[in-house]
């Protein structure tokens, strides 16, 4: 009986132990290449306008973003490329800081994007916080971004 009670008691606190545990989440968990898909809307001066864009962003192990994107905006379609930063937490929360530039190369914006990485780090689910233009202009967005993993971490 005192050996069925202290098993009894040892599986418990395994449970309990095992149940406790979450993987952490490190810049590593990010490092890769990703593609992304964004939609929504952006609110413009001149009133509401839909967006969707496609492209590539590859995380490096020192807290970079580099990548590209074709997007259309009410229709005015450009191919534009993503320079930047992430940072990663240990609950999986990520956030980019993304500066967007055309195909002259001129900035366009600059964009702060939190999002959660899913699925042991082979996804990435987010949303635009902040769409910023150059002159400081803060345009309102409701716009979010699914990433799936090509290539990286998770390989």
């Amino acid at each position: 009986m005192k050996l069925a009670k202290a098993f009894a008691a040892i599986s418990l606190f395994l449970v309990l132990a095992v149940s406790g545990l979450h993987a952490a989440c490190s810049s590593a968990t990010a490092v890769g290449t990703f593609g992304f898909t964004t939609t929504g809307t952006l609110i413009l001066p001149a009133g509401p306008a839909p967006v969707a864009a496609v492209g590539l962003v590859t995380f490096d192990l020192n807290g970079n973003v580099t990548g590209s994107q074709d997007r259309s905006v009410g229709g005015a379609f450009a191919h534009e490329t993503i320079t930047g930063t992430f940072t990663v937490t240990r609950d999986c929360t990520i956030t980019v800081v993304a500066n967007v530039y055309d195909s002259s190369g001129n900035l366009v914006r600059t964009s702060t994007i939190p999002g959660v990485l899913v699925n042991n780090g082979k996804q990435i689910r987010a949303i635009f916080e902040t769409v910023v233009l150059p002159n400081g202009l803060d345009l309102p967005s409701v716009l979010t971004l699914e990433a799936d993993r090509i290539r990286g971490h998770a390989d």
